[in-house]
């Protein structure tokens, strides 16, 4: 920042406390002696989307072969923007999950094209929620969710909400909870989304972010469907109390869209699944 002659006159009458004035007005405008270059970056709040970290923190070791016993899907956020959902129908996506929201903060500017969009396209569809537990409880955020976009209806056309929950990219892995604290957290997010819209959420996450940060729980298992993030040739193992999955995500570069995904069963188990049996 340029010093006024009469400034610069004043300051230096200051004698040595003059010069160190003099010397922090000539640093850069940022913390004094820091380098801009050296600093982490941190995505924009909101900008986060389901499996984001999942190849920082796992890796990616081949893919799946086809299988006719699975259904291809895709999940989108605004990291897509608008969708080609003609072009994705003609490939043979069946169904499609669209972000919804996250935290207590955020709604996604696409997501009534991409939610009615896939919905148009004759798609099973539905909506996720992005977790921040470190910025509200899970009950205010499954209120969020269900409230912008995230309820079920009856209709058969329309996949139970989702509940990601996966490495913050904004700061702590765990989102600075203890295993037990993400548990409670988990736990109220659920409950709540099963009261407000009679249906279990299902749950979005990778086993390895599952055993750090929760500690490997069990407890969901036997109600809460489970989405499981693995970019392989397989599942692997699974979060414990699980022996199976209803959905995997399975890559980030697909075609179309990058984020690609197999529900565990053919179209008519989607149909099923979305209409509550």
């Amino acid at each position: 920042m340029p010093v006024s002659r009469s400034r610069l006159v004043r300051i230096r009458a200051l004698g040595a406390a003059g010069a160190v004035l003099l010397a922090a007005l000539a640093l850069p405008r940022t913390a004094a002696g820091a380098d801009e270059s050296a600093a982490p970056t941190v995505p924009p709040r909101g900008s986060a989307h389901m499996g984001m970290g999942v190849l920082a923190h796992d890796g990616q070791a081949g893919l799946p072969t086809a299988r006719s016993t699975q259904t291809e899907g895709v999940d989108v956020s605004s990291h897509q923007g608008n969708v080609a959902w003609p072009t994705l129908w003609n490939s043979g996506v069946r169904w499609a999950y669209a972000k919804a929201t996250e935290g207590t903060y955020y709604t996604n500017p696409y997501h009534s094209q991409q939610y009615n969009g896939s919905y148009d396209v004759g798609m099973v569809r539905g909506a996720y929620h992005f977790a921040t537990p470190d910025t509200a409880s899970g009950a205010a955020q499954a209120d969020y969710f269900v409230d912008r976009g995230g309820a079920w209806s009856a209709d058969g056309r329309t996949l139970p909400g989702v509940l990601d929950i996966e490495w913050n990219p904004y700061g702590d892995a765990c989102y600075g909870k203890s295993a037990s604290s993400m548990v409670s957290w988990i736990r109220d997010f659920l409950d709540r989304y099963r009261a407000r819209t009679g249906r279990s959420a299902v749950i979005y996450t990778a086993t390895s972010w599952w055993q750090q940060c929760t500690g490997d729980y069990a407890g969901f298992a036997s109600t809460t469907p489970l989405w499981i993030a693995r970019y392989a040739s397989t599942v692997g193992d699974l979060p414990a109390g699980w022996d199976t999955y209803t959905m995997w995500q399975y890559t980030s570069t697909g075609p179309t869209v990058g984020d690609h995904d197999r529900f565990n069963g053919t179209l008519d188990r989607v149909q099923a699944f979305a209409a509550g049996s």
